[in-house]
């Protein structure tokens, strides 16, 4: 669905290569990420935006008909029952474009991811 073929250098310039109305999504996505996740950092990793905070937290991409979200196998699995009513598969779900977004949904699941890496991280400092 980009227009351009170059690699995005970062988040905003990934959200200006799609049309106006799913740039509006996309932008109330990140603001609903970094509220979510205010101390993570902000990147382009496969091509598409990625927040990582100790390692990778979420991603997104914006497709034709969807914008897919990539919470890792554990932000799938931890949210399960919510995320039954959408597409995806063990790493990723699929929100459809012609219906609306589930940014409360989308919070949680950040929230959850930034806790994750963050014990993992303290986990991994205590073994040394």
């Amino acid at each position: 669905m980009r227009t351009d073929r170059t690699a995005p250098k970062n988040i905003d310039e990934y959200i200006a290569g799609f049309p106006p109305d799913v740039q509006e999504i996309l932008q109330k996505l990140t603001t609903t990420i970094r509220k979510a996740a205010p101390d993570a950092e902000e990147t382009i990793n496969y091509q598409i935006p990625t927040f990582t905070l100790k390692g990778n937290l979420v991603h997104f991409a914006a497709f034709k008909k969807h914008i897919g979200f990539y919470p890792t196998p554990t932000g799938i699995e931890k949210f399960k029952k919510e995320l039954s009513v959408y597409e995806g598969a063990k790493g990723s779900v699929k929100f459809s474009l012609d219906k609306p977004i589930p940014f409360s949904l989308i919070s949680k699941i950040v929230k959850f991811r930034v806790k994750e890496n963050l014990e993992r991280a303290e986990t991994k400092g205590k073994k040394k």
